[in-house]
């Protein structure tokens, strides 16, 4: 199995950018085969398509979402999206930036007003789907997805690009509309968050 690391804002590896491919390695330790074909995907992607990092690039760019859970991992985060009128998770353009774990946790704070999120290397969970905000044409999103923890304690504020935010029990979440990519992304997710505290725990 591969091997996580929980990191803050201030780790060396949240610095600089990285080749955006490293992001999709080695991950999701649970349903590997099923995402075979996703990351087919998202390799002939990046070998296709130079401006893969913006989001200008159609019909598909990248972009880097985070499944934040509270410090106990009983809780998700879920905003109601003021452009997609859907219940989502923290997250957004690359922009350029090929480090797709620091979009991730740069996306998760600004959307969610918490500081002192850590964020667990590598990603979780790949997904590939459409989106139409209004008035504009669809566009694929090659997004990956990244455990992230909050600090006991955190409340999240969300700003301008929710028009609702709240902690929700993960044993709840099918009562939020949620599609089986997003399902799939908050059961790896929880699984890896444990996992990697329980061992930052023991070596501390």
């Amino acid at each position: 199995m591969r091997e996580y690391r929980l990191l803050d804002a201030g780790h060396p590896a949240m610095v600089g950018s990285s080749e955006a491919r490293a992001a999709w390695h080695h991950v999701a330790p649970i349903h590997v085969e099923e995402l075979e074909e996703t990351k087919r995907r998202f390799f002939q992607l990046t070998a296709l398509e130079p401006d893969a990092l913006l989001r200008t690039a159609t019909p598909g760019h990248l972009t880097g979402s985070a499944c934040v859970f509270d410090s106990d991992i009983e809780r998700i985060i879920l905003l109601h999206h003021t452009k997609l009128r859907r219940w989502l998770q923290p997250g957004g353009h690359a922009d350029g930036e090929a480090n797709l774990a620091r979009v991730a946790l740069t996306e998760a704070t600004e959307e969610t007003g918490i500081d002192g999120l850590q964020i667990i290397d590598p990603a979780i969970d790949l997904d590939i789907h459409n989106v139409a905000p209004p008035g504009r044409p669809e566009v694929l999103h090659y997004d990956v997805r990244f455990a992230v923890v909050a600090p006991e304690g955190a409340e999240p504020m969300g700003n301008h690009e929710s028009t609702d935010i709240r902690w929700v029990p993960i044993t709840e979440a099918a009562d939020y509309d949620l599609d089986p990519a997003t399902h799939r992304m908050i059961t790896t997710g929880a699984s890896v968050a444990r996992q990697t505290l329980a061992e930052a725990e023991i070596f501390s």
